[in-house]
């Protein structure tokens, strides 16, 4: 007896179903829970079931495979019912066919990407933050007959390369779809619950985390003025300061680095992760250099995670709070004359952005009240320099910190 294998069909929403037409570019940007990312994944699995091709991963920073699209596509793979026709090997993902996933970052690999052949497809994931040179780089690269470019991005600013390269000023015949929260059937409460959240208490944030609105920078943004991103060499430094959020069931677990540098601070080090099981924090911590070495101020709402973590080999202690620590925090950071966030550190950047206070929305006036969202690097950050704003005075030197640095 013949038998035939069932297949399973996988339902696209309609902005996502010109993934399978033909065209050079492929643009998809928006809001936060439109369901971009995995869609493209899945996408991009059945081009590799249909046939035998190459497909790049790309991001403008990649500093290890744990930086990539690897994990997302080996989820879909599982969730798919993939497993039979796909290998997931440590740093690439081959189909039975000869299909090929390879990740890598641009901007510190271009002579690597120069070098790249063959590619079928080359997906972009958080395209956002691809500069102009990069772009010059990439795009002669994917030079493969029918070749295809897609791209996934929240906007961030209107005179962003990508954004003003794809959105404003496509290239003829380029597919650019926005897509939002609206567009995922799968959309979950608690997502739901967070959006609905930053919508009452601030319009302007949920317009742009939620609606993929390019930013406006007001006069309520807490950091106005002070921040700068670009890359930069960390130098020798006399010190780093550690500061570590912790997440709960939606809010992200988190641990910054940053050093001073004159009147300015430089934050050169991030790790982020939502839903971060207190047995997988030492490996997120493990991501930022040096963070066994240095002592590191948490948030004292969890002692537990912070006697765990000490066990497990970090030198972590309470955060000092006092009745207006926040505030003076605030204050301390605004005190700068500049604060420097690495390119990597996307999180840090997008909350220094979004970080304000309330405005009056009958007379437009800014309110000395702080929006309590969009603010876990921030408090983060605050804890690691938690010791100085208490005492500004004190010589930023190890001394002025209690407890040894670790060997």
């Amino acid at each position: 007896m013949n038998r035939t294998r069932k297949k399973r069909q996988i339902k696209f929403p309609p902005p996502f179903r010109p993934l399978f037409r033909p065209a050079r570019y492929k643009v998809y940007y928006g809001g936060r829970g439109g369901g971009k990312s995995w869609t493209v994944a899945r996408a991009l699995l059945i081009k590799g079931l249909e046939g035998k091709v190459r497909v790049l991963c790309a991001r403008e920073f990649q500093t290890s495979i744990a930086d990539s699209v690897h994990k997302l596509l080996s989820e879909q793979i599982e969730a798919l019912g993939l497993t039979p026709y796909y290998e997931v090997q440590k740093t690439r993902i081959i189909g039975l066919n000869g299909t090929e996933f390879i990740f890598k970052g641009i901007r510190h690999n271009v002579q690597e990407i120069k070098s790249t052949e063959g590619v079928d497809y080359c997906w972009i994931e958080e395209a956002q933050s691809v500069s102009e040179e990069s772009w010059g780089v990439l795009i002669p690269t994917i030079r493969q007959e029918g070749s295809e470019i897609w791209m996934t991005f929240n906007p961030q600013d209107d005179d962003d390369p990508t954004y003003r390269k794809f959105v404003l000023n496509p290239p003829p015949g380029a597919i650019v779809r926005k897509v939002s929260w609206r567009d995922n059937p799968h959309f979950p409460q608690v997502l739901r619950d967070e959006m609905e959240y930053l919508q009452r208490v601030d319009p302007d944030a949920y317009a742009h985390v939620w609606e993929g609105e390019t930013r406006t920078i007001s006069d309520a943004v807490i950091l106005r003025g002070k921040v700068e991103v670009r890359p930069f060499e960390t130098p020798p430094v006399e010190r780093f300061y550690f500061g570590a959020d912790w997440g709960f069931s939606q809010d992200p677990t988190v641990l910054i680095r940053c050093f001073v540098i004159d009147r300015t601070l430089y934050i050169d080090h991030e790790a982020y992760s939502i839903g971060c099981d207190i047995d997988k924090t030492p490996a997120l911590f493990d991501r930022v250099p040096e963070s066994r070495k240095w002592p590191i101020y948490a948030d004292s709402a969890r002692p537990e995670t912070i006697s765990y973590m000490r066990r497990a080999g970090f030198n972590i202690s309470a955060a000092e709070k006092w009745s207006g620590s926040v505030e003076d925090g605030i204050a301390f950071l605004r005190s700068f004359e500049c604060i420097v966030i690495h390119e990597r550190c996307k999180h840090a950047a997008e909350e220094a952005r979004l970080y304000k206070y309330k405005v009056d929305t009958r007379t437009g006036e800014v309110l000395p009240v702080i929006v309590d969202a969009n603010n876990h690097v921030i408090d983060a950050l605050r804890y690691a320099i938690s010791k100085l704003v208490r005492n500004p005075r004190r010589p930023m030197s190890i001394n002025s910190f209690s407890g040894e640095v670790m060997q």
